[in-house]
């Protein structure tokens, strides 16, 4: 696979991560807010209490998980601009 087409493909990636990372918020802020509804009715929570440590964990690995494909698109970025073909340039003028 050449630089340019894997650096689209990591970009995916990298859009697939933001849409799960954010998911992944909503679904800890719905979480929280269930158990401080639980809480407030005298519910036992340590379930819901453990669910949602649980929850926030798995959002931080993919938070970290996130940034290493923004490091990978930025390596690949740099990389495909040194691969960039020189300016065309008229026949018969030798560069310079």
């Amino acid at each position: 696979m050449d630089a340019r087409s894997e650096l689209a493909r990591e970009r995916e990636v990298l859009a697939r991560a933001d849409r799960d990372v954010l998911q992944g918020r909503l679904r800890v802020q719905a979480q929280d807010r269930l158990v401080s509804d639980l809480r407030s009715r005298g519910a036992d929570v340590r379930e819901a209490e453990r669910l949602l440590r649980l929850m926030r964990e798995t959002l931080h690995q993919w938070q970290q998980h996130r940034v290493l494909i923004l490091q990978r698109v930025g390596y690949l970025e740099a990389k495909s601009s040194t691969l960039a073909p020189p300016p065309d340039v008229p026949s018969g003028v030798t560069p310079g």
